[in-house]
């Protein structure tokens, strides 16, 4: 049965996070906001460090053998939303497995996850990044023309295609050793069932960072357009079987599935951060004005500003249990479709609303950049935006929930 109570070595690493999210990120959110493409790599080389002590790679669930079975995840969510709070652009900046690695854990064999996800654990800081999204294939992942091509001579996979709004793209392969996980088809004819995840490591011919995006909000992560044009890589590096079976689902889309059911409860974990924090600020500023929210009494005799933060706070709690749900479920082996998109559906309205509320009571200070408030509402868009929107996500817990599939209810 779920336990809503933190455990204790959760605890701790959140202690730690804290003081991390207040004295390396807060002091200097401003600065990376306003200096695009700027990387703070004074947060990169401590958290890489630190990561290092403690044995592991500072972003990756963890390991059950350490610290048992059931908290990867949860101590992964709760590290996202501390590091959040503190800034949510720097946050993606922080060094180790993110959503390439969840790709190969998901779809992976042990042996190109020990091969894949070992580099964290070297002398210098890695990041990796997936390659879902084109031009003409955003949210509809069937639609993907990316190809992947066998050359039966040399044994290598031929990549061709262009992959944009690649979160970290740029450190994967310019700033580190690390790699991207490309989604592409190797039978275009066949559909979802063609779609396969290959590793594409930093230096490899024929892959090539070609835009850097300049963004509304999280500007302190680099989103970048990819190009592969004959990218080759080995014959290993293909995540899952190269065999195609057309009358049933498949490993490649179902590990494209599997990997969302992962992350999505982080990404709204992401949300949960920056909407506590910017709760927290408002109440700040509310206090020095000399507003202060009375609670226990009827609503009749609250102020409007009083039953808006109260409403702020009952929509950050709910949100905040269904993340605690979905990222319990995934320790303990539990299908999780359902609640991590209802997680993220939550909370990406939740941080919304609130960032905007808070803009809205107060007023030209909400809207000034002497406070943090503008620069989180801008933040905020993204977590309905990726990882699969709003809508998507949406209508996944509507087939979840009715027991339609995709075909049936668009």
């Amino acid at each position: 049965m779920i336990d809503f109570e933190t455990p204790e070595k959760i605890v701790g690493v959140c202690t730690v996070i804290k003081t991390v999210a207040d004295n390396m990120m807060r002091p200097v959110s401003r600065h990376f906001d306003e200096n695009e493409h700027e990387i703070p790599w004074d947060y990169i080389n401590f958290m890489h460090t630190a990561a290092r002590a403690m044995g592991g790679s500072s972003m990756a669930p963890g390991d059950s053998k350490k610290e048992g079975p059931r908290i990867g995840f949860q101590r992964l969510a709760h590290m996202v939303e501390m590091l959040s709070w503190g800034d949510a652009g720097i946050y993606l900046d922080t060094p180790g497995g993110m959503l390439g690695s969840a790709a190969v854990s998901a779809t992976g064999t042990p042996e190109q996850k020990e091969r894949f996800l070992a580099r964290f654990r070297g002398e210098t800081p890695t990041f990796d990044a997936m390659c879902m999204t084109e031009a003409g294939a955003g949210s509809d992942t069937s639609a993907i023309r990316t190809t992947a091509v066998l050359d039966k001579n040399t044994k290598e996979w031929v990549l061709n295609g262009e992959k944009i709004f690649v979160t970290a793209g740029h450190k994967a392969l310019v700033d580190s050793q690390g790699f991207i996980v490309v989604w592409a088809t190797i039978d275009p004819s066949a559909g979802r069932a063609g779609m396969r995840p290959f590793v594409v490591e930093a230096g490899t011919p024929g892959c090539q960072v070609t835009k850097m995006e300049h963004k509304l909000g999280i500007r302190a992560s680099d989103t970048v357009s990819i190009v592969l044009q004959d990218c080759r890589v080995p014959f290993d590096n293909i995540l899952g079987s190269p065999e195609v079976v057309t009358d049933k689902a498949t490993t490649g889309f179902k590990g494209a599935m599997a990997t969302f059911d992962a992350t999505r409860p982080i990404v709204a974990a992401q949300a949960i951060g920056l909407a506590r924090a910017t709760l927290e600020l408002l109440k700040e500023m509310l206090a020095e004005k000399g507003v202060t929210i009375r609670y226990g009494l009827p609503r009749q005799k609250l102020t409007s500003i009083e039953k808006d933060v109260i409403d702020m706070e009952i929509l950050l709690r709910s949100a905040w249990w269904l993340v605690l749900k979905a990222v319990w479920m995934m320790d303990n082996g539990k299908p999780n479709a359902l609640e991590s998109s209802m997680s993220k559906v939550r909370a990406g309205d939740v941080v919304n609303r609130i960032t905007q509320k808070a803009v809205e009571i107060m007023g030209p200070l909400g809207y000034s950049r002497e406070y943090l408030l503008e620069k989180w509402f801008r933040d905020a868009k993204i977590s309905d935006i990726y990882e699969g929107t709003g809508q998507i996500n949406r209508l996944v817990v509507a087939r979840q929930i009715l027991g339609y599939r995709s075909s049936e209810l668009r």
